[in-house]
């Protein structure tokens, strides 16, 4: 369309959104289904969304998003795009990587192009077995995050140039905030950005030169045109004000469904969502040719004569893309086109682009907002009741009860009376997918085992090595790439000097740390940024691996309180006398978490008084479980996932779930996901268990939680470990601590800093669901286990784990207002961590004398524990009568412990631990 045919459009008419072209740009003269020398609004068509932030959408006619688009017009944009890359690029190999949703197909369409040695497009699904790698934000979109999960993750990382792809470019931000994400995790010299359209200011073109330059960066773009939207003052609210749209239009008889199982390999990416390496491409091509001709059959034997609109769901692009050009190829009339996540203006008005549209429940189990598909017609004849049959291809997990359930996509597509088939494409396994990928490669070996980097041949190498099969098709159009003419170049925004980049092999740090001092398994903070990205990276969590325990069968806890990520040790023998404990302890023959103190069972009178101080306390936990509690979600979101430390932050994380259970002022009763993992001093926090949870948990969303900070040596050690899994290939996760009481000034989410009694520090496993303090000992765990806890089932008669949560529950509804208020004065806080409480710790440490901190305890909470497990020495309080140092007065006496006063502490009293070498 040229320009002057912008005024058929009915947005420009009635609204004033005007779309200007400025250039458009080839890399070559070869022949496709696209016009030659395209202007702006032949690649979009002016469209509306009721979003006070951008009403306006840029509905593209050659994406086969929200219009049905001839396929080969789909292909060939995305052929042409890559042309320009390769134009960029010269001869140098590169990976590519596609924007979720909506570049998911066309990404993979410019890797092939290019013959890209790997193509990763971003997801916002959770994959059960699929780790995510990183992640980034993205501001305008209906749905925001972005999760890179590779299998096995280095595929990904190696430092050769990187191609994003997206749509179009509107201002770059989600570009720049993935180019600056990406940086962070794995630096690279050479960015190239890729869009059909670049709709960019010079302001936001500057912006990208400054960024490159922040970051010692060259950074590309290339695009099929550029050009600019004029917008009308008082667009938003115009749009605003419009009739709200008519969805799922209903035709007089009901159209027909059926479903249609199609072949695929599990070891076979049926995308880019776990990475497609330059060396699928062949099975990716002969299980697709497979499959095309089942849909073919299909189409022809129950169909005959029809036409056909192939619908691809959401991330799952690229392959029904491949089916629809095969179909085409065949003979038979077809579009394509994809369901979204993004609300859009449907308005049945001649030159409006969204002519109907339908919104249906997300077929996923577990997802809750609704999606959305426009059109779904033969285009020009968008009435219901129109004549094509809708192809709706799926993977397996949108194959659900929800998506032939009334409200389901089937259910209303058959509602406007159209004739339905479902194809199923049973997907890539990402756990088989990498297995295969090391088969492939010839490495053996578990998952933990050191590897070498996985390594993707060249494109001069794969054609040297290529030879035809005589099994497979050949497919010049559809499947197998051609390589681009490479006589244009584009110009780059900014350039920067070239700098070679150290393999991931070869960075500081990589080299394995072997500590024969010491009997335990290390996962410490420095044995994981001391293992290659591919080794973390490869660690899953295969069928039949690490499994979560739930009560009764392990713990007193109910099994909707928590998950525990740990292995059962019950039947175990690891108990040790205390001092012969505490003497290997101190000799530095093994750690602490290698065996289990015997547990200490107090008597009678101090069971009366835990009985006493929780009923006093009551109330105060309450409000710092509900102050804790909203300031999280206040600050994370709604969609926070629980990760108590265990196992004293364990009892705290499920008063935390209960607390937003209910509803609170306007916020309404929360189902929050709570797990138990393990975390050990000086060898950081069990990263099986951060692989288990990034496997289905958006990492950015999960929440550390623990009872108290004493001098912070937890908070410090979360942090750590945190950096160094991610450092390693591992998730990204938020390592600020949120935990009930901060006397020692350490975190900044934190339902108090007042050093007072928590009643759960008060008793051992019997106020803890029964479970034992955690255990990593390599003898009993393996590199593929949780760390491991024993369940003392023998103590139930004494458990008052149960009692304990629920008298704290009790007092939730007599403190809602008084947490309100308290939230509302810590969220215009300071509360930046002063550490103070460790500046504290050194002091009393030289001043008695004690050869390190670690044997210095503060706080009430770290003080009663110094009782309960290890070997006291003496006992600092401020104040010699206090009624919350009841307890560890009577601890104290029955162990014959001094007590001793200091006014100044710090801290209300403080443990400090007998030095057994002296």
């Amino acid at each position: 369309m040229s320009e002057s045919g912008l005024e058929s459009y009915w947005a420009t008419r009635t609204l004033g959104i005007e779309l200007l072209h400025r250039e458009c740009f080839r890399h070559s003269d070869r022949p496709d289904a696209l016009p030659a020398r395209p202007v702006i609004t032949d690649l979009l068509q002016p469209g509306l969304r009721k979003n006070p932030r951008r009403a306006h959408l840029l509905v593209s006619t050659v994406l086969g998003k929200h219009l049905p688009t001839d396929p080969l017009v789909v292909r060939d944009a995305g052929d042409r795009l890559g042309d320009l890359v390769r134009g960029v690029l010269g001869e140098q190999d590169a990976v590519a990587l596609g924007f979720a949703e909506t570049a998911t197909g066309l990404g993979h369409c410019v890797a092939t192009r290019i013959d890209a040695a790997c193509y990763l497009h971003s997801t916002r699904r959770a994959v059960p077995g699929a780790r995510t790698l990183t992640g980034f934000e993205e501001g305008h979109s209906h749905a925001t995050s972005h999760l890179l999960q590779p299998m096995p993750g280095d595929i990904f990382t190696a430092g050769l140039p990187l191609v994003l792809v997206d749509d179009e470019i509107s201002t770059g931000n989600t570009a720049l905030d993935a180019i600056a994400a990406l940086h962070e995790f794995a630096p690279r010299t050479h960015y190239v950005l890729a869009a059909l359209v670049d709709m960019r200011t010079e302001a936001d073109r500057a912006r990208f030169a400054r960024v490159a330059a922040e970051l010692g960066a060259r950074i590309d773009t290339v695009c099929l045109a550029t050009g600019s939207a004029v917008l009308p003052d008082g667009l938003v609210g115009a749009v605003l004000d419009l009739p709200e749209a008519e969805l799922n239009p209903v035709a007089a008889a009901r159209g027909d469904s059926t479903r249609l199982d199609l072949p695929w390999p599990q070891d076979v990416p049926d995308g880019g969502r776990h990475g497609f390496l330059r060396t699928d491409r062949p099975a990716f091509e002969q299980a697709g040719a497979a499959a095309a001709k089942m849909l073919r059959d299909q189409l022809v034997t129950e169909y005959p004569g029809r036409r056909v609109v192939v619908l691809a769901h959401e991330e799952l692009m690229y392959l029904p893309l491949c089916l629809a050009v095969t179909l085409a190829d065949s003979g038979i009339p077809v579009r394509y086109q994809t369901t979204t996540r993004s609300p859009a203006y449907v308005l049945d008005e001649p030159g409006y682009p969204l002519r109907r549209g339908f919104r249906f429940q997300a077929p996923e189990p577990g997802e809750e907002q609704p999606r959305f598909l426009y059109n779904a017609c033969w285009p020009d004849t968008p009435a219901a009741g129109a004549d094509p049959v809708l192809v709706f291809v799926v993977d397996t997990p949108g194959d659900s009860a929800q998506l032939y359930a009334p409200g389901g996509l089937v259910d209303v597509l058959t509602a406007a009376g159209s004739d339905v088939l479902v194809a199923v494409v049973p997907g890539a396994d990402p756990v088989a997918l990498e297995a295969a990928r090391f088969r492939d490669t010839g490495v053996q070996g578990s998952a933990a085992s050191a590897r070498p980097q996985l390594s993707v041949p060249s494109r001069a190498e794969q054609a040297a090595s290529a030879r035809p099969d005589p099994g497979v098709p050949a497919r010049a159009e559809v499947w197998a790439s051609v390589r681009p003419e490479s006589d244009v170049s584009a110009q780059p925004e900014a350039q920067m000097p070239s700098r070679p980049e150290a393999p991931v092999s070869a960075r500081p740090g990589s080299e394995v740390i072997a500590r024969p001092d010491s009997e335990v398994y290390s996962r410490s903070a420095a044995a994981v940024s001391s293992r290659s990205a591919a080794e973390i990276s490869a660690r899953s969590v295969p069928a039949g691996g690490s499994r979560p325990l739930y009560g009764p069968e392990f713990g007193s806890y109910a099994r909707g309180d928590v998950a525990w990520l740990l292995k059962d040790l019950s039947d175990a023998e690891l108990e040790a006398d205390l001092a012969y404990r505490e003497q290997r302890i101190q000799a530095g023959v093994a750690h602490y978490a290698e065996s289990l103190p015997i547990e200490y069972q107090p008597d009678a009178a101090y069971r009366e008084l835990f009985d006493q101080v929780l009923a006093d306390s009551a109330q105060r936990l309450a409000l710092a479980v509900g102050t804790v509690a909203e300031l999280v979600v206040a600050e994370r979101g709604t969609e926070i996932v629980l990760a108590s430390l265990a196992r004293a932050g364990t009892p705290v994380g499920i008063l935390i779930r209960r607390w937003l259970a209910a509803r609170h002022g306007s916020r309404p009763g929360l189902d929050i996901p709570h797990y138990a993992v393990s975390i050990v001093r000086d060898r950081g926090i069990d990263t099986v268990a951060l692989d288990y949870l990034a496997g289905r948990h958006n990492p950015a969303d999960v929440v550390f939680v623990d009872g108290w900070t004493g001098k912070g040596a937890i908070a410090k050690e979360l942090a750590e470990a945190s950096a160094a899994y991610h450092a390693a290939g591992g998730a990204r996760f938020d390592a600020d601590l949120a935990v009930l009481a901060d006397p020692g000034h350490c975190v900044r989410t934190y339902g108090t800093r007042d050093d007072f009694l928590i009643a759960s520090a008060c008793l051992n496993s019997t106020v803890s669901g029964l479970v034992s303090r955690t255990v990593l000992n390599r003898d009993l765990i393996g590199p593929e286990d949780f760390h491991g806890a024993k369940f003392y089932a023998d103590l139930a008669a004494d458990d008052v784990s149960g009692r304990l949560v629920d008298t704290v529950t009790a007092a939730f509804d007599t403190v809602r207002d008084r947490v309100t208020e308290q939230v509302g004065r810590l969220r215009t806080a300071d509360r930046t961590p002063t550490w103070a409480g460790w500046a504290s710790v050194e002091r009393v440490r030289a001043e008695y004398g004690i050869d390190s901190v670690n044997f210095v305890k503060p706080g009430v909470g770290e003080t009663t524990r110094v009782l309960l497990r290890r070997v006291p020495w003496r006992v600092l309080v401020r104040e010699p009568d206090a009624t919350e140092h009841a307890h560890i007065r009577l601890l104290a006496q029955a162990r014959e412990v001094p007590v001793e006063v200091v006014p100044e502490l710090a801290y209300s009293c403080m443990g400090l631990i007998k030095d057994v070498r002296r």
